[in-house]
Formats: structure tokens, sequence, C-alpha cells
């Protein structure tokens, strides 16, 4: 079964290129379809030319945005623009939200049915306009919409294998909230293998894990923001949303949906993946009083990036 219909939204930009690379390494994808305003049907000729299975198209500008989502199982959108130093996610707010919210609408109108991964930050409000938006075409279906949080868990399990001298693809670390600052949070009595760090110790690793973008943003000094562990983490989530489509059970990725763990209307937590989307959600489980503590502490800056959200998707025409 091994013929997803993957399209890439905002395919020529820093996180766009590298994800469609490592989507055309895929033996999972059959047909990529790559989506810009600008350069795509170079890149799409560049990445034609791997000799991988997965048929590669390039659709330039809006007119051919919706031959360029017909027929598709997955949509990956890492379009928008990235942080520049001294930024927050949430400065990024008026470009990236016109954009998500035109790019979804084409994705409610031309394929309602897919399985919607957004990367455009800032998460935190971008995913409440995507459902906004399929609330207003009639096509809303919560189980099908993720924000894409997986670099937080990349992170996660990098730093603390460091930390230990551990194998980082044995290491992984729930992490839950959402996707900016002080949402971003580490469950980090959750890790397997179990780990333990003083408390000194475990504050200043779960501050690294949710400052690790603006660690990136400085160190490429106004050249951009992390786009290639993006692409990394973005190609790892659909891989896995991919098997479970396909049958495989047992595939669990956190991701930022709708949700009823918690006072905030969307919160990330681990999900069981099914062929529809969200088989499960598997809720926050057993957690230390400094974790309960982390989560209080989100919840007002958690809803206010929501309702921000919500409310630009109300207004837009």
């Amino acid at each position: 079964q091994n013929n997803a219909k993957v399209a890439v939204l905002g395919a020529s930009g820093g996180i766009g290129q590298p994800l469609s690379l490592l989507l055309k390494n895929s033996p999972l994808v059959s047909r990529l379809s790559l989506y810009d305003i600008a350069h795509t049907p170079g890149v799409a000729a560049d990445l034609s030319h791997i000799e991988t299975r997965a048929n590669v198209k390039g659709f330039l500008g809006p007119e051919q945005l919706p031959e360029c989502l017909k027929g598709c199982d997955v949509v990956v959108i890492p379009a928008g623009v990235p942080r520049k130093p001294g930024m927050t996610r949430d400065d990024l707010f008026n470009t990236n939200a016109s954009i998500v919210a035109t790019l979804t609408s084409a994705c409610a109108k031309h394929c309602p049915e897919a399985m919607i991964c957004i990367i455009s930050n800032p998460v935190n409000s971008t995913i409440p306009i995507t459902a906004e938006v399929f609330k207003k075409h009639g096509v809303y279906n919560p189980s099908r919409i993720f924000g894409v949080t997986t670099l937080d868990i990349v992170r996660a399990n990098t730093f603390v294998a460091e930390l230990k001298g551990l194998d980082p693809a044995r290491v992984s670390v729930p992490v839950i909230g959402g996707h900016a600052g002080k949402t971003i949070i580490p469950l980090i009595s959750q890790c397997t293998p179990k780990v333990d760090f003083p408390q000194d110790q475990l504050e200043k690793l779960t501050g690294r894990i949710q400052e690790a973008g603006t660690e990136v943003v400085k160190a490429k000094a106004g050249a951009g923001s992390a786009t290639l562990s993006m692409a990394y983490a973005g190609a790892r989530f659909v891989f896995s949303l991919v098997d479970a489509m396909n049958g495989k059970e047992g595939v669990i990725e956190c991701a930022f949906v709708q949700s009823k763990e918690t006072e905030s209307p969307y919160f990330s937590t681990p999900l069981l993946l099914g062929k529809n989307g969200i088989e499960k959600n598997l809720g926050i489980g057993k957690i230390s009083p400094f974790e309960e503590k982390m989560i209080a502490e989100a919840m007002s800056e958690l809803k206010a990036s929501i309702k921000k959200g919500e409310d630009f998707a109300k207004n837009f025409k």
C-alpha cells in the first residue's frame, strides 16, 4: 500500500526543499506534488532526477494550486516567513496567518479528506486557523489536522542522549503542550529509557529544549531559522502518519491537535495514529509536580495564541 500522494506547500523554501528531498527518498511516497509561488519548476526538475519511485511535479502560483492538491492523501505546509534574531514565533503571525488561511482554504476545497500537517509558525495559532477554515467549508475533521511539533521531540531526545551518553535513536521523550517557548513541555519523567537529573540540571535542560529554536536563529545570524532539523522532523511525522494509514499498528507521535485533555481547546499529547488520522488521544499520563506546574504556567499563553488564531480565521475573507 506504499502509494501515498503527498503535497508540500512552500516547497522552494528553507524547510520545503530538504523536506521534499527526504520525502522523495522514501519508498512510502508514490507521488510528490510541490507547490510554491517561486522556483518550484526548478526544485521539481532537480528532485525528479533522483532514482526513487516517487513521481515529482512542480506547481507554481495560486492558479496551479488546485491541480497540485487533487487526490492528495497528505498535505504538508511549511510555507511562510522564517524567524529572524530577536523575533518570537508570534511575530510571524500577520504574514504566516494569511498564508496558512489561504493554503488551507484551497485544501478544504480540493482535498478535504487529506491529512493536513502544519509546520508554519506560530503553530499554536496556525492550527486553530486551519480548523476554523475547514469548519467554514463544512469539511472539518479534527482527526486529520496536525500541528507538527516533532522537532521539539527530536531535540529533547538529542539533548537527553548527549547528557547521558546514550544513543539518541533509542531515546524517546514525549513533549506536550504547544510549540513556542514555555508552552513546550518536555516530559522528562516519561523518558524511555528512564533518566534522572538533579533539579537544577533538569530546569536547564528544559529551558534549552524550549529555546532550542532561538539557539538556531541566533547561530544563523539572520540567515534563517531551523530548516534542516525541521525538515527531518516533518518527514519523520509524515512517515509515521503514512505507516499508520497503511495499517501499521502502534504508531505513536505527539502533535498539536484539537483536544479535551486540558482546559486548552488545542494541546499536544502522544497520539495513536491510524488509517483515519488520530485513532486515540493517549493523553498526558503520569507526570511530575515540576511538569504539572509547567502545564499550569503555559495555559494562559496557549489559550491567548489559540484565540488569536480563531479570531483571525473568523475575519479572514
